[in-house]
């Protein structure tokens, strides 16, 4: 086996046996997660990520630009999982999903993610090896993208409930029924129901998060291109960066709020990332170091700005996952 096939065989292993080791160890006995657990676990993931690098860089794998890309890349995919977790934490409350059952949808959430992000990221890189102009139109994508999340409302947000998913789950598959304020298929995503195997309520959320996650990937995915056309390089800085996205999503759900102006930086970073593919154009380069200190100074800034000029006493209409939900209406119910 040579040598790229067994870092791709090996690093994949590697995170089964960790999300393993996480579902059924840490997470056996399912519970709440609170903001403390999660911001362990969101330090370990990143602290192994890091490590991943490290020791990438260190066995002479990859050299000092290849690091610097991983990391960059690594950074990008992070910051754009935050505006991906206000989506998660926003369909969690509309369906009001048990706070005890939230971290087993985010697992296996995740699981699903790694597939559809290694079909895409492998079909991306060899299209854009092999198309090189591809990444102007990836580039003038995110320009777009990037306008279009700098002057979005939060109200703009369509409901999950009307998501095509959620109305395409309810027609063509057996749904099972469940009595109006309560949850009696606990944190399973199938059940027998009149001598039937249905899905759960709960399935249909799993499917919501899925298919939110792809069209962030059809974001996130082109940011990352425009930083590194390695295979490896793409897949494994969004798979570390997806890895910590269940532990941050408990830890930022409170913040959301208080970091109001990070949007506006998510949405500068990906319009710095879509110039600086579509100027290479015009043979123009921007070097990684350049790109991860921009990156990195933007959303510094966009935090520190947050709190500097705190937002208007309102909020997004969205609970903390450690708030129970005060409707009565449970909207899990088939």
């Amino acid at each position: 086996m040579n040598t790229n096939v067994a870092l791709w065989v090996g690093f994949n292993l590697f995170v089964l046996a960790m999300l393993a080791l996480d579902l059924g160890v840490f997470h056996r006995k399912e519970h709440v997660v609170s903001p403390k657990e999660a911001g362990l676990w969101t330090v370990v993931w990143i602290v192994l990520s890091l490590g991943f690098c490290g020791l990438m860089g260190l066995t002479g794998y990859w050299n000092h630009e290849q690091s610097l890309q991983w990391v960059t890349a690594y950074v990008v995919e992070y910051a754009l999982s935050v505006d991906n977790l206000f989506v998660f934490l926003m369909v969690f409350a509309f369906f009001q999903v048990p706070l005890v059952v939230q971290h087993r949808v985010l697992f296996w959430g995740i699981l699903g993610a790694f597939v559809m992000r290694a079909a895409l990221i492998l079909t991306g890189t060899a299209l854009v090896m092999r198309f090189h102009w591809l990444l102007y139109i990836f580039g003038a994508f995110l320009i777009f993208t990037a306008v279009k999340m700098a002057f979005s409302k939060d109200e703009d947000a369509a409901e999950p409930e009307q998501s095509l998913v959620m109305r395409l789950g309810r027609r063509f598959l057996p749904v099972a029924r469940q009595p109006e304020g309560e949850n009696d298929h606990g944190n399973r995503f199938f059940t027998i129901e009149d001598g039937r195997r249905k899905v759960t309520p709960l399935f249909l959320v799993l499917m919501v998060v899925e298919t939110t996650d792809l069209l962030f990937a059809l974001d996130s995915i082109p940011a990352v291109l425009g930083i590194s056309q390695d295979a490896l390089i793409v897949y494994t800085s969004n798979v570390c960066a997806i890895l910590g996205l269940r532990s941050l999503f408990f830890v930022v759900a409170s913040l959301m709020d208080k970091f109001h102006l990070l949007k506006v930086g998510l949405a500068v970073i990906l319009g710095f990332v879509g110039t600086k593919m579509v100027i290479t154009f015009f043979d123009i380069h921007i070097s990684i170091g350049l790109s991860l200190g921009v990156i990195g100074g933007v959303l510094l800034g966009s935090i520190l700005a947050s709190l500097i000029w705190p937002k208007a006493a309102e909020t997004h209409g969205v609970p903390h996952p450690s708030a129970e939900p005060e409707r009565e209406d449970a909207e899990l119910k088939g």
